[in-house]
Parts: C-alpha cells; sequence; structure tokens
C-alpha cells in the first residue's frame, strides 16, 4: 500500500508551509489572505492601549495639547524661536501631529519579535501582519490628533487677528506624506526589531533615540529658522523634514518646502522598506532561538 505523505498527496492541503528560502522571499501575497487578522490586530493594539484608563482614547487629544503648549511656552516665549510668522499653538500642533504619527509607527513597530515571541511561537501566521497593523492602527491616533487640529486651523483662519494663512494644492498630497511617513517608520521599525532579537540594547535606545531625530527634525522649529546655507541642506536631507515642511506648506503657505527634498525622502523610504522586509523575512526564520 502506498504510503500516504504530504509529497505523494499534496492536492489535499489548501497551505503549505515552508522556510522562505532568501532575504527577498517576500510572499506579500500571504499579508493580503490575512487582513482579517491585520484589522484584528488593529483593533487589539487600539483597545489594549487604553484598557482600564479612566480617559480613554481622549489620551489623543491631550498629550498633544499639553506639548503644544509647554513648546508655546518653552521656545516662543522663552527661547524666542521663530514660528515662521504663524500661531504658535498651530505650528507646534501641526508639527507634533505628524510627527507623533512617525515615532509611534517606529517605536511600535521596533519591539515586534520581542513583544509578541510567545504569539508567534504557537501558530504559523504572516509576522509582518502584527507591524502592518500597528501602522495601521496609528492612523486612528492621526486622525482624531488631526481633527484637532483642523478645528483650531478653522478658529485661527475666520478669527485670527494679525495671522495671514495661504492654503494651497499641496493639502492634497497629505495622504502621500502621510503614506511616506508610515513606511518610513514601518521600514526603520522593522530593522530595528530585526536587530533586537540578538542586540537587545537596541531596544533600550528606540526611546531616546527618536527624541534625539526629533531635534533633528524641523518639529519645534522651522528650517527657515536655520541661518547655515550648510546645516538647511543637512537637515534638509533628513527623511522626515521634508514631509513635515510639507504638510505646514499645505495649510499655511509658508515654509522651506523643496520639491527635490520630497523626491530623495520618498527614494530613501523605499529602500529603508525593502532592506527592512529583506532582513525581516531573513530574521523570523530562526528568531525564537534568540529571542
Amino acid at each position: 500500500m502506498k504510503e500516504n505523505t504530504p509529497e505523494t498527496n499534496h492536492e489535499q492541503w489548501t497551505e503549505i508551509i515552508s522556510s522562505k528560502s532568501s532575504w527577498f522571499d517576500l510572499r506579500l501575497d500571504e499579508l493580503w489572505r490575512y487582513r482579517d487578522l491585520v484589522m484584528l490586530f488593529v483593533w487589539r493594539d487600539f483597545v489594549a492601549q487604553y484598557k482600564q484608563t479612566v480617559l480613554g482614547p481622549l489620551w489623543h487629544i491631550i498629550q498633544p495639547l499639553l506639548t503644544t503648549m509647554m513648546f508655546w511656552v518653552v521656545f516662543t516665549n522663552i527661547a524666542q524661536i521663530s514660528t515662521d510668522g504663524q500661531p504658535p499653538l498651530l505650528f507646534y500642533m501641526a508639527g507634533i501631529t505628524i510627527w507623533g504619527y512617525f515615532s509611534r509607527c517606529l517605536t511600535n513597530t521596533s519591539g515586534t519579535f520581542i513583544n509578541n515571541a510567545a504569539i508567534f511561537g504557537k501558530v504559523y501566521f504572516p509576522r509582518l501582519t502584527v507591524p502592518v497593523s500597528t501602522v495601521i492602527s496609528g492612523l486612528i491616533a492621526f486622525a482624531i490628533q488631526l481633527g484637532v487640529f483642523l478645528c483650531f486651523y478653522a478658529y485661527y483662519y475666520f478669527f485670527g487677528v494679525g495671522y495671514t494663512f495661504a492654503p494651497n494644492l499641496w493639502v492634497l498630497a497629505i495622504p502621500l506624506f502621510l503614506i511616506v511617513m508610515g513606511v518610513l517608520g514601518l521600514g526603520l521599525g522593522i530593522i530595528i526589531s530585526s536587530m533586537t532579537t540578538k542586540y537587545r540594547d537596541l531596544a533600550l535606545l528606540v526611546g531616546f533615540g527618536v527624541q534625539l531625530l526629533m531635534y533633528a527634525t524641523p518639529v519645534i522649529y522651522p528650517l527657515s529658522a536655520i541661518k547655515s546655507e550648510y546645516w538647511r541642506f543637512a537637515l534638509g536631507l533628513n527623511p522626515v523634514c521634508p514631509l513635515i515642511e510639507g504638510f505646514r506648506y499645505a495649510f499655511f503657505g509658508t515654509g522651506t518646502f523643496e520639491l527635490y527634498q520630497l523626491w530623495i525622502c520618498i527614494a530613501t523610504t523605499i529602500v529603508i522598506f525593502f532592506i527592512g522586509l529583506g532582513m525581516f523575512h531573513k530574521v523570523e526564520k530562526s528568531f525564537m532561538d534568540t529571542v
């Protein structure tokens, strides 16, 4: 009697699980097939974040408002840093809104393997669903904060005295800025996550590194405040810089926003993303041995 094995009876299997043979054996089609699981993870992240809290999602409003007020007091009233002639409240809130999305994507995806080792060790599913769901769930917080920003923006636009806004067609590019920001955060996050399986020190450096990166990004100051052409060009190479400057330029019509910087940002993001994908899929085969 012929032995019934997966090799001889493979037509009956609906799913065949095998190890990935190379860095770029990505199998992104699996991610689409598991899209329902992605949305379950999105819901899990949103609910778990505010479980047993009194204010719940209101923290998405309270945190940026308190941060904005602190920046206003310290950097405008004390340090007297320029805000390109725009209301300090709106200037800082715009930067915090889009920067907060990037920092959440980077910070939360950087712990993918370590924070989900228990789940990964029990059942098979595409591991990339976890960081992708983190990036999507971050959009919920961004949408809430953007709504708050638009409320203040509308107030200043119609009732503000001494301020002139010049919104332009770049407003239509805001979804592009957001997609690039999310993909950049995802790419950097999965690179760090892949490396932290062996080098745990990186997990401790993520929060500190994100704070340092914020000061190298025009979140609390406009790029036009940099007087040195050399340093202005150097900071412009920061891939997050044109996204934040472009976000403000779309609403205010002021700022230093160069199209070539945006193209450099998009190219850099694509490279970082594919490097991250390669590292992620290479590490996921054996990370349980090191985590």
